[in-house]
């Protein structure tokens, strides 16, 4: 089940939140927990198994390290013992048929992949239950003594399956106590609703188009088109993924938790290391709290802060997936950090930023294209078409074509993907009460419109994925 669906939305959600605000505080946990139980077992009725496996790993470490980790040495050995079962879970699902393949490769071997299904969400919620016994090791959090507390908060339905990745410590006391407000339940459904049309009127639209622009022969697109290309996947893959965002914190607020932002509108960023600051968050921050500082960050001379850096960007590129283009992929991004810190970092600061802009924006494109094509074949094919080494043109009729179709959905996509709305939005407010009068009313009529449209899109659209749940 996905946040953009009927069922979802006009079943699964009202039903949710009826009977949430129906009964006293004291069952409202259990409420959520059966919802985000029904949630997740939608679509994986047997893996619903591996996360009671993987969060009752964790809070029976939590409570043996209470009992029995008088000393650090038997902290230390519960903390690996949970870290050790959360890792080879996770690595046995999601990585087991790479190494088989890639062992294969090497040794001419003929071992037959396992077959297994990646369970939805496993590298979010292993995160989220990983921070909680690392937390805790670290003396940062209480242990939580209920089960079923503790269920909830790796369950939870708005972030299960894509994030944003939320620690035990940011909400373990709204999982006690909470304040539901009016005010809140409406600003996490606007936000939700925002979510929503970013989903299904923005990344959808240009999701289709991108579609149809990457299957076509390296020989026959031209390179205007094979970039205008790599451009409608970055912008699908922001809307896609901020619009889960969007949602997920959404529901938060109304539910009366409070998730960390994940996103700030990345693609306005003047540089690599900027960007990454406002894409992912929560995954950005995890890495660093929990590898990228343990190893010793920037303390211990550049050999190892480099060092650090190349663990940290070829774990993140791993974790995204099991294919040797995410692992490209991080390294990318690791050398070109590495390459912006202690090279030419200083000089970029120094340019105009429209052309810092330009930079992050060419680098970000760019790699989002490795990123998106797990065969590196077709990766090769889509780079040579991108670059005119395919024998193609410079310049094809098709981009009017495809111009002329979507324009208006990518000149709207552009606008939004920097932080515009806002700035209007603030500016009219402080305008006078006649004219924030206005703009209620007009914002009103225009959710309204809005929510009709993106319901009548995916009553007859089946082009509906999220991308980041195969993660």
């Amino acid at each position: 089940m996905v946040f953009s669906s009927i069922p979802f939305l006009f079943f699964f959600l009202p039903l949710c939140m009826i009977l949430y605000f129906a009964v006293p505080f004291s069952l409202k946990n259990g409420i959520l927990l059966i919802f985000s139980l029904i949630f997740y077992a939608w679509g994986e009725p047997v893996y619903i198994l591996l996360m009671f496996f993987a969060s009752a790993v964790d809070f029976i470490n939590g409570l043996l390290m209470e009992r029995y980790g008088n000393t650090k040495k038997k902290r230390t050995f519960f903390l690996c013992c949970s870290v050790t079962i959360n890792l080879s879970v996770l690595a046995f699902f999601k990585y087991a048929d790479f190494l088989i393949m890639n062992i294969n490769g090497l040794l001419g071997t003929d071992f037959s992949p396992l077959g297994l299904g990646l369970p939805v969400g496993i590298s979010f919620f292993t995160f989220q239950t990983m921070s909680y016994i690392i937390d805790l090791y670290r003396g940062e959090v209480e242990t939580e003594h209920n089960y079923f507390t503790y269920l909830t908060y790796v369950s939870m339905f708005p972030q299960l399956v894509a994030g944003p990745i939320v620690r035990f410590a940011d909400i373990n006391a709204q999982l006690h106590k909470r304040t539901l407000k009016r005010s809140e339940f409406e600003d996490g459904l606007l936000r939700f609703m925002q979510g929503l049309f970013k989903k299904v009127l923005i990344a959808n639209q240009i999701g289709a188009l991108w579609e149809e622009l990457r299957i076509w022969e390296a020989s026959q697109i031209s390179v205007t088109a094979a970039w205008l290309g790599a451009a409608c996947f970055t912008l699908q893959l922001y809307f896609d993924f901020s619009a889960y965002s969007d949602m997920a914190i959404g529901m938060g607020w109304m539910l009366g938790f409070h998730f960390n932002e994940n996103f700030n509108y990345p693609l306005s960023s003047i540089s690599v290391t900027d960007f990454w600051r406002r894409w992912h968050i929560s995954l950005s921050t995890w890495f660093r709290d929990y590898v990228y500082i343990p190893l010793g960050g920037n303390r211990k001379g550049v050999a190892k802060q480099l060092r650090n850096m190349a663990v940290v960007w070829f774990l993140t590129g791993l974790w995204h997936g099991a294919a040797w283009n995410f692992v490209l992929w991080g390294v990318y991004y690791g050398v070109l950090l590495a390459l912006e810190k202690f090279v030419w970092g200083k000089g970029l600061a120094k340019l105009p930023r429209i052309f810092q802009h330009f930079y992050a924006i060419l680098i970000v494109v760019f790699g989002f294209v490795i990123f998106t094509f797990d065969d590196m074949t077709a990766l090769q094919s889509y780079l040579s078409s991108m670059f005119g080494l395919a024998g193609n043109p410079l310049f094809g009729t098709e981009v009017l074509w495809y111009l002329g179709n979507y324009g208006v959905i990518l000149l709207v996509a552009c606008i939004l993907a920097f932080p515009f709305y806002p700035w209007l939005k603030d500016r009219l407010m402080v305008s006078g009460n006649h004219v924030r009068l206005a703009v209620s009313a007009v914002s009103l009529f225009g959710y309204i419109a809005l929510f009709l449209l993106t319901t009548a899109c995916l009553v007859n659209d089946t082009y509906n994925p999220f991308l980041y749940f195969r993660f």
